[in-house]
Order: C-alpha cells, then structure tokens, then sequence
C-alpha cells in the first residue's frame, strides 16, 4: 500500500500541499493574532465588570483524575494484510482509544499498536451506512447498488469509525448486546474528543473560534461547520483539507486503477497520508503562532488595565455611528426573513433538548432509588459506600447516558436547515449532549458532598431518610439549572443559526463603508476595537432583544418546564458552596471496616492519590459486561476494566458476570487467514480449554484428610468407568485443600472417594458373593440356577456401590490391601462368573 501512497503523492504533490497549508495558516495567523487581542480586552473587561449568575449545583473540577473510561478485547481489521486481529482496547480519560496486541502489553506499560483520536469520526455499526458515505468518497466514480463492501466483517456485528479524511478503523465484536456497549462507548469517545475546545481559556479559545469563523466568512462560507471538531490543530486541518481534499481528488482520482473496491481502498490510503501531512504542519504552526502571541500578552494586559476606561468608551463612540448604519437595513432583514422563523426553530430546539434534560433527571432518581431500596433491605454503611462509588460516575457512563443522548439526537431543523445555512444539527446535538453530561455530574456531586455531610456522626437506622432529604434538596437545584443551562443553549443556538444568515444579506453592502469608522479609534486603542467586529456586535444586538422575548415567552408560559428569569435563588443555600471546596469524597474507603495498607488517599505509588490496587479495582466497569446463557466465558469479545465498580445496565444483570478474550495466544501475523476468523464455541482454542479436553478433571470432594500434609500432585495408576460408560486412565491425584488447614488427602484415599467404598468393604461383599456360588455349586444346582444367582449377586453388589458413588474402579491400585488375591484360588466351575463380579465391582 506504502507503493499506492508514494506513487500517487510525489513530490511535487507534497510541495503543493506544503505550499497550500502553508498559505492558508499565515492568512489564520494574522486574522489569530488580531483576534487575540481583542478576546484579551474581553477577557480583562468581563473579569472587571462582572456578571453571570451562579449556579446552584456544585461543580467538580477534575471528575476523571485517576479514572479510565472502559478497556476490553474487541476484533480489529488489519488493512495491510487483510486479516482480522484481536486487540486489547483501552479507553483513557482523555477518552483517546489505544490498541495493544494483549492486555499483558497494556499491563506492562508497552506502546500500543495504534493510537486513535476519534475527533471528527462517526461511530458506526451498520455495513450499509458506512458503504453510503464510501460511495460517495469519489464523485466521478458510481458505485452499482450490488456491489460488495472491500471489508469482510468477521461476524454480524460491525463497529466502523469513519471520518471524511483520516484513516477509518474497523472493528467487530461477538453479541449484538457487545455490538450496542461498545458503540455507545465509542460515540461518547467522538462526543468528548470533538469538544476539544477548553472553555477555561478565556483568550485563547475565543480568538481562536473568532479567527476561524472570520476566516472562513472571507472565503464566503457563512453558517455552522461540522469540522469545527477537536482541538485547534485538528480543527487547523479541517479548515485546509476543506478546500485543498477536493483539489487533490481531481488530480488523483481519474489516475486510480483497478476495480471499484480497489479505488476506494487506495483513495483512502491517499487521503490518510495526505490530512496527516496537514496535520503535522497546522500543529507546528499554531504552537508558534500562540507562543508568538503569549509573549505579547503581559505588555497587552498592562496596557489595558491602565487605558480600559478610554477604550470602552471609544468603542461606545463607535458602536452609535456604525448603528445608524447597520441597524435599518438589519431590521428591514430581520422583519422580513428572521422574525417568522424565530418561534419555529426555538420548538425545534426546546423540545428534544427538554426531553433529554428531563431523562438525566429521571435517570439520576433512578439510580437513587436503586440505593435507598439496598439500604432498606439492610444493607448499611458500608454496601451505601459500594453503591457510591458506582454513582459517582453516573455522567460518565456511556450507556447509562445513552438515553438521555437519544432524546436530543431527534433533533430535526428540516427546512430550514437550508434557508439559514444550517449544515447539520449534530452541533447543536453534540453541544446539548456535552451540557446534559455536566448537569449529570454536578446534581451527582452536589448529592455527594450533601449526603456525606449529613451522615457524620449519624447510625444506620435513618440512612433512607438521609438521602431521601438530600434527593430533594439536589432536584430543587438541578430544575433550578437545568432551566438556566437551556435558556442560555437555546439564546446560544439561536444566534448561532440567525446572525450568520443576517451577516450574509448585510456585508455587501456594509463592508465598504466600514473603512471610514477606523477614523473615530485612536491608534493606540487600534489593537483591542477592529471595526469588523464592533460591525457584528451591532447586528449581534439588533436581534438578540427578539431572541430574549422569544425565549422569555416560552419561560413565562412554563413550556418545558423553563423558569422565568425572574426566579432567582440567591443564597437559597450559602453554605453549599463551601463544600464545593471539599476534595471528592472517596467511598470505597469511607466507611470501610478496615482500610488495608496502601489502599487508602495516599497509598499507591504510581496510581495517583487513591492507590494502587485499590484504584485498580475502582476502574472496572464503569460500563458493565455481558453474559449470554449458553455462550462460555472465553468466547466474549468484551472485558471490563475501567471506572468504578459496576453500573449494570439492565435490571437483573448480575455484577460479577466477566467476559474474558484469550489474547495471550495470539498467532504471528503470516498466519494462514482462516485462523484469524472470529472464535466461536465450537472452535476453543485456549491453551487451558486444549489441555481440559486432553486430561479431563473430575472434581471429588473429601470430607477426611491426613495431618501434616500441603496441596499437590502425585502419580498413580488406575481406571475410571465414567457415567457414559466410557473408561479413562487415571493418571495423577491433585490434592487442592481449600480454607487456611492445609491438611493433605492422599491420592490412595482420593481414589478411594471415587469409588465409592474403601476396600474392606469391597472385599466383604466378594466373599459374601463367594460363598452364596460356592453353596449353590456343593448343592449341585442346575446351570440356570447359578447364573440367576449370579446375575442377582452381581446387580446387589453393583446397587451397594451405586449408592455411595457412581464410579466405580477397574484393576485396583497400587499400594492396595492385596486381598484380591483370595479371588484366584477358587474353583474352576465358577472361575468366569466370579471374574465378571470382581470386574463390576
């Protein structure tokens, strides 16, 4: 493939798209470093002036510090020899997925074999959805309805990444129920890794979101941008890629060789290598550019605090020339094209976005109620610490959130999508989905921080009542937010969707009269007021009275259970956010009857503050495992690790279900393709499931044992009849002794065990049967007779044995009593029969 990728970008293509990333990034970095000051000058001015409201739910700051999201085994599609492979997952906080040959390189520390940052991708699990977006990969080229996809899934549940440039990963998995965990895992990989964008860096993130959009207002691309995924490098190579992908598939593509299937798979190799060229080149030039920037800043700020009075009041000047300007012509647009549409998009955004707010809200009672039932059931303090530590991880549950994600994703702007340039709603979804997950957390910590607060000192006999208080008073607050947070999403989304179309319909005719209000700036204010964005704030302003009586109707009518804003719980609880300056409370050591060494706060050494092993422990199961009835363990795909201890997602599942994929016998990678196929119960190939089929185990448990002995293995030599009639050799004796009396049993009593009775009583029973033939011989008895006896003899010594054990021995043991001896010196007569007797028994 390396031959496809080389021959078709040269070097002269490589110098091309160095020379076009190249171009674009110095056109960014002047819009960036004009933009950076600015967002400075906002920055300083909010910090202070002031404002915005507080919240009521406590908010934690670093909810993932020592946490993995989720790890298991999952089958991996190799591209360079077209074989499936499977792979240990391991899905970090930073919610980048590594894949490793086995968990044992994983646990070794060893580097994965592939890396994937899943900003930008979609998360499939559908053949026929992902060819759709293949198809469509090579405009010139029609694929026909029939054609087979070039990726041969292994089994009937796929797991696709897909993303417009990069590489695209293909997984599989075993289950339809592994095939829904992991896909909803991986969706929330997509979800955090496209909010890349950290909304604590108050200048760099806004300059750099300013700068982008400036930038691509300039090329004439107004309206929202579905590659505005990931962190500003990635986001970088989007925004070339945008023009420069297109550019390279019309000098490539018509070059392309082969069948269809074999086009596809090389223009996806092409255009991997060519975005992460790109990429290599956005990131080197943007960590210059903000470092060229940074060293600017300590100047600029001084600057500001010292002239911030003139410099509002410039812009003020400014703003009411430029406003008798824009502002007929904004609401002559705004009358005609805006207003009619308003109260539609703002029920398109309220509903499905309530409807998620509301199922976050149902979800955390839910899981409440999971615990007050467990505490009433007797559970006490320290099952309550089990269940809360399960609980603190509740937002970051990829299924357990999955409901609350469906709802917002019906999202649907048909209609208008078109009209106001609107690409998709997926960035009003993710960005609804994002803000759903932190209300999840808060209402989850604030629970927390109360109910450990209300328990100090307290018994268990008023547990359920504790926490029923502390439900009450979370709920109060997270309505309270929730109608805070969608206000403000809504008024966001909005603007988002309106002033893009209105800055389309006035730039023609504004742009060039904007020149002439540089004249009104003083120079030295010139950095921080650029006429193009006091031109916005103006149109900006013309509709956000519209959009606030908009959203402040639908709050007075109480529609979506909104708040109007003249609801403020001020102080309603002051002694609230004190707590917030409380570290997490850590359960699993709370009420603990006994803390082992080193695992409490503290006790590790490479495990960060909560331990080694015991926050190795904490990480499993954030997401909980399947086991299907009939299906042996080793045959799932999935295996749990991360988080916390198990969140079951349906009602029943037992917790202490694992789902464990060999991965330690993995072939070499020239093997035939046929051994790479999926593992199914009827093909084992664990080295242990091999070995129990060669030497099978029968367990016997011994009531007895010898003084002084230890576990361990001893030879010996004997048969065994098994139920099925079938005999096995006996080869060794293993003396396992459970429980701290390590007594030994030894293998002659073991074997004892199995056969039922000791030897004693089996020779009794021969010589019982002995002397009845004896008598019958003497007695001279016909033929018929003797065998009747001896059939009745020999079904009674058989039922005798039967009812102590079911197995009994042939040709007795070495070391035995010796007395079979006695059988060899009867007569001839009765030789056979008495020879058939000792053999059954």
């Amino acid at each position: 493939m390396g031959d496809v990728v080389s021959s078709h970008l040269d070097e002269n293509k490589r110098e091309i798209i160095t020379a076009r990333t190249r171009d674009v990034m110095r056109e960014f970095g002047e819009t960036y470093q004009q933009q950076y000051a600015v967002a400075l000058f906002n920055s300083v001015r909010y910090e202070i002036e002031g404002g915005g409201t507080q919240s009521q739910l406590l908010h934690r700051k670093d909810p993932l510090v020592d946490r993995s999201i989720f790890s298991g085994n999952l089958f991996q599609y190799l591209e360079e020899n077209r074989k499936w492979r499977n792979r240990f997952v391991f899905v970090a906080s930073s919610y980048s997925i590594s894949l490793y040959e086995s968990k044992t390189a994983h646990d070794r520390s060893l580097h994965p074999k592939v890396t994937i940052n899943c900003a930008g991708y979609r998360a499939l699990k559908s053949m026929e959805e992902y060819m759709d977006l293949v198809n469509n990969s090579l405009p010139g080229v029609k694929a026909r309805p029939s054609s087979s996809p070039f990726v041969k899934c292994a089994t009937q549940f796929p797991l696709i990444l897909w993303h417009p440039y990069a590489r695209h990963h293909y997984f599989c998995v075993m289950t339809e129920k592994e095939q829904t965990k992991w896909h909803a895992v991986l969706q929330d990989c997509v979800r955090h890794t496209n909010n890349g964008l950290s909304e604590d860096c108050k200048v760099l993130t806004p300059a750099f979101t300013d700068a982008v959009r400036l930038h691509r207002q300039a090329k004439g691309h107004y309206g929202t941008w579905d590659m505005m995924c990931g962190g500003p490098p990635q986001i970088l190579a989007n925004l070339v890629m945008e023009t420069l992908h297109p550019e390279m598939r019309s000098l490539i593509a018509h070059r392309l060789k082969g069948k269809l299937q074999q086009k596809q798979r090389h223009w996806m190799l092409i255009s991997d290598a060519l975005y992460k060229q790109v990429l290599r080149h956005t990131r080197a030039h943007y960590e210059a550019l903000v470092q060229s920037c940074e060293v600017q800043r300590p100047a600029l700020d001084a600057g500001l605090r010292t002239d911030m009075d003139q410099i509002i009041a410039s812009k003020d000047h400014v703003q009411g020339k430029m406003r008798a300007l824009v502002l007929p012509r904004a609401e002559q647009l705004l009358l005609a094209s805006v207003k009619p549409y308003v109260d539609s998009i703002l029920e398109a955004l309220m509903e499905p976005t309530s409807r998620g707010f509301s199922e976050v809200r149902d979800v955390f009672s839910r899981e409440l109620v999971e615990v007050s039932k467990n505490t009433l059931n007797g559970g006490g303090k320290e099952l309550l610490g089990e269940q809360m530590e399960r609980l603190s991880m509740l937002a970051f549950h990829p299924v357990k959130m999955q409901s609350c994600y469906e709802e917002v994703e019906q999202l649907n702007l048909d209609g208008l999508q078109q009209r106001f340039d609107v690409s998709s709603p997926s960035v009003f979804v993710q960005r609804a989905q994002i803000l759903m997950r932190e209300q999840m957390d808060n209402a989850v910590y604030t629970f927390e921080q109360l109910l450990n607060q209300s328990l100090e000192g307290q018994g268990d006999e008023d547990l359920c009542k504790t926490i029923q208080k502390c439900e009450d008073r979370v709920l109060k607050k997270y309505d309270y937010d929730s109608s805070t947070v969608r206000k403000k999403f809504f008024r966001e989304a909005l603007l988002q969707i309106i002033i893009p179309y209105m800055l389309k319909h006035l730039s023609p005719s504004c742009t060039a009269e904007l020149p002439k209000f540089k004249e009104l700036i003083f120079e030295d204010f010139s950095r921080f007021l650029l006429v193009e964005n006091v031109f916005e704030e103006v149109v900006l302003h013309s509709v956000t009275k519209d959009i606030m009586m908009a959203v402040k109707e639908a709050a007075v009518q109480r529609r979506h259970n909104l708040y109007r804003d003249s609801m403020v719980l001020t102080n309603s609880d002051p002694n609230l956010h004190l707590l917030g300056e409380s570290p997490s409370v850590d359960w699993s050591t709370k009420f603990s009857p006994d803390d082992p060494e080193g695992e409490g706060e503290g006790g590790a050494q490479d495990e960060g503050p909560r331990g080694g092993l015991a926050a190795a422990k904490r990480r499993r199961q954030v997401v909980s495992m399947i086991q299907l009835d009939g299906v042996p363990l080793a045959y799932e795909s999935c295996m749990e690790v991360p988080g916390v201890e198990g969140i079951p997602e349906e009602e029943g599942e037992d917790y202490g279900m694992r789902c464990k994929l060999g991965t330690e016998e993995e072939e070499d990678d020239d093997d035939d393709e046929a051994r790479m196929l999926p593992r199914t119960p009827k093909s084992p190939d664990s080295v242990h499931e091999i070995r129990g089929l060669i030497n099978p185990v029968v367990e016997v448990e011994h009531p007895e044992a010898e003084e002084g002995g230890t576990n361990g293995t001893e030879p010996v030599s004997a048969t065994v009849l098994l139920e099925d009639g079938s005999v096995e050799e006996v080869r060794s004796v293993t003396t396992l002794v459970e429980g701290g009396d390590q007594r030994r049993v030894s293998p002659q009593d073991m074997m004892k065990r199995l056969m039922g009775k000791d030897r004693k009583q089996e020779v009794t029973d021969i010589e019982q049967a002995i002397q009845e033939i004896d008598l019958a011989v003497q007695e001279g008895g016909k033929d018929t007779d003797l065998e009747a006896d001896l059939g009745q003899t020999s079904s009674k010594t058989n039922e005798g044995l039967n009812e102590v054990g079911p197995q009994p021995i042939r040709n007795g043991l070495t070391g035995g009593d010796g007395n079979g001896e006695e059988v060899e010196n009867f007569g001839e007569k009765v030789a056979v029969q008495i020879s058939d007797v000792v053999c059954e028994i």
